[in-house]
């Protein structure tokens, strides 16, 4: 199943906050949001406002397109994996093939 936006976007966040070595409360009382509702966002229960998201990315002093961006690559490379065919492996295009010529027998 694919992911979804809100999950994705909660997992940046999330990782966002934890590399700072900063706590939930922190982070919500510095936003202004609810503790409980910023727990909720990072988990992807609740789908954040655009407006929300500056607050929290502005309390953790990182850019909105940063985590845009995390959270798009992170979808990407999810789609990628999600769209190779079931049990064909996914070879380099870079890999090269010899395949040897065949002998002509001759029967008499």
């Amino acid at each position: 199943m694919a992911a979804l936006v809100r999950e994705v976007i909660g997992d940046v966040l999330r990782r966002a906050r934890v590399e700072q070595g900063r706590t939930l409360r922190e982070v919500s009382d510095s936003a202004r949001v609810s503790l409980g509702y910023l727990s909720e966002v990072e988990r992807g229960r609740k789908e954040a406002s655009s407006e929300l998201l500056n607050a929290i990315c502005a309390a953790l002093e990182v850019p909105l397109s940063r985590v845009l961006t995390e959270a798009g690559g992170e979808l990407a490379a999810e789609e990628s994996r999600a769209a190779a065919p079931v049990g064909v492996p996914n070879i380099d295009v870079s890999t090269k093939v010899v395949i040897p010529q065949v002998a002509s027998m001759a029967v008499a």
